[in-house]
């Protein structure tokens, strides 16, 4: 019955599903692992960069990006759609602060982010984002980490830590069993390395992972020799 509904976006099956936003949690689901931590003076998202082959140029490809000063994200799923969803939110917070001459608000970000993936679930002609969402941010006003996962359906839920991507099972229950209240942005870091080595195929280096933090000082990548050290430390 279901397959009668699956190629309409606009049409729900009789038991209240989108067939086509689950197709585009398939696709989530079968990219790369992600994942996002809240410390207590900070969040860290982090992913796995594996290329297709030797070949390519690893610094070509970025996973983790910068939305504005003090909020990024990560994402699992189709690269070509994040790039979209990429720079609409970097034009949103660009025209907030145009506005009102400060930094937009994690929250506010990601309603409107949010918000845009929604309407590609309600039109004809279009399809859903095949892409999940991890964004952090440090508010200025607040000077409190967020961490958000957004979705296909244009839902969004905030987090303590999350996972997203092929190996989102083995990761949450990893972050289960290691997260607590107390956990301060150093060791928010480390814990996300470990989650990533829970399932990692081959040796992890500085060039096959990507690390973003948000703190008081706004959002910035961990450059790869100090991904480098971290993995020293851990292996120490």
């Amino acid at each position: 019955m279901t397959q009668r509904y699956s190629f309409s976006l606009t049409t729900f099956s009789p038991t209240g599903k989108l067939v086509q936003i689950d197709y585009a949690l398939q696709a989530v689901s079968s990219g790369s692992t992600s994942l996002g931590i809240k410390a207590t003076n900070g969040a860290v998202v982090a992913t796995t960069k594996k290329m297709p082959t030797i070949l390519v140029d690893e610094k070509s490809i970025t996973k983790v990006d910068k939305l504005s000063d003090t909020i990024g994200m990560v994402y699992s799923g189709m690269g070509p759609d994040k790039r979209v969803l990429l720079m609409k939110g970097r034009k949103l917070a660009q025209q907030y602060f145009l506005t009102y001459r400060e930094n937009i608000p994690t929250r506010v970000l990601v309603q409107q982010i949010a918000s845009v993936m929604q309407q590609y679930t309600q039109k004809g002609g279009v399809r859903p984002f095949g892409v999940s969402l991890l964004i952090i941010g440090m508010d200025n006003h607040k000077k409190e980490p967020a961490l958000y996962q957004v979705d296909p359906s244009g839902s969004y839920f905030a987090w303590k830590a999350t996972a997203l991507g092929s190996n989102m099972v083995n990761a949450k229950t990893f972050l289960e069993k290691r997260y607590n209240e107390e956990l301060e942005l150093e060791d928010a870091v480390h814990t996300a390395i470990l989650t990533l080595k829970e399932g990692f195929e081959g040796q992890m280096t500085e060039n096959n992972i990507e690390i973003g933090v948000a703190d008081s000082n706004g959002f910035r990548y961990l450059q790869p020799q100090e991904i480098k050290d971290y993995l020293a430390a851990i292996s120490s």
